[in-house]
């Protein structure tokens, strides 16, 4: 059965800017984010063919997320003139094509694709998510893929594993610990990524692992002890959410 497919709007938007040469229009305006976005999609639909299909786009305003951690995404630098110019054109032209466009003042992208996700899963259908970010692993399961369409690279249940070394309902935990420094993410200092799926295959948890922080010995022992309070704030700002009241119905 072709997929329900949600695209990471914002995802595809930095990823065409940066990708691309400067395009101008006679007037000046830059448009290679434009041109690189939408031709990207319109391939992405091509090759799918999807039942139901939805971009999705970040907004300026702070999160939950930026009151939990007043460092989350700060070091982010502020979106170049050339780039934001370009988003109400890209938005136009998405609308244009008949393709659902959905934005959400206080949610993130990554939440909003969540909650489409499980409400598609639930309806039975089969959920291709299209970005390269890779908070997004979480949502893998049977019913659910990731896929980065600049690189064509699907990524199923055994793909996440084969790429992070741990499954997708231990991603969340894995971010926590390791830390993402593009999300202002933390983590434990002394985890990196390599320790962060041993210790994630050999305890099963962030729980378990405090469960037996014990049994866990020499520096990397006592930062987790050491950072018990910065876990439990990390580790809601790597969880995506997924019950979001989008005031939708199924038919929009």
């Amino acid at each position: 059965m072709p997929p329900f497919v949600l695209v990471d709007g914002s995802y595809f938007l930095f990823r065409a800017f940066h990708a691309l040469p400067p395009l101008t229009t006679s007037t000046g305006l830059q448009t290679n984010a434009i041109r690189g976005a939408i031709s990207a999609i319109q391939k992405l639909m091509r090759r799918t063919q999807p039942t139901h299909m939805a971009v999705i786009f970040d907004t300026p305003e702070p999160t939950f997320r930026h009151e939990l951690s007043p460092i989350y995404k700060g070091d982010r630098p502020s979106m170049p003139d050339e780039l934001a110019q370009q988003i109400p054109y890209l938005h136009a032209l998405i609308k244009a094509l008949g393709i659902p466009l959905y934005m959400l003042p206080g949610a993130e992208a990554d939440d909003i694709i969540g909650t489409l996700a499980k409400h598609a899963e639930k309806e039975g259908h089969q959920v291709l998510i299209s970005t390269g970010d890779k908070d997004m692993a979480q949502l893998v399961n049977e019913k659910v893929t990731l896929e980065d369409s600049f690189k064509d690279k699907p990524m199923d249940i055994q793909g996440v594993f084969d790429k992070f070394g741990v499954w997708p309902n231990q991603i969340i935990d894995y971010l926590t610990l390791m830390g993402d420094a593009s999300d202002g993410i933390m983590g434990v200092p002394g985890i990196g990524a390599k320790t962060a799926a041993k210790l994630l295959t050999e305890y099963g948890s962030i729980g378990g692992i405090l469960e037996n922080v014990d049994q866990i010995k020499g520096k990397v022992g006592q930062s987790i002890k050491d950072n018990v309070d910065g876990i439990a704030i990390d580790h809601q700002l790597a969880s995506i959410v997924c019950d979001l009241d989008l005031g939708l119905t199924w038919d929009d």
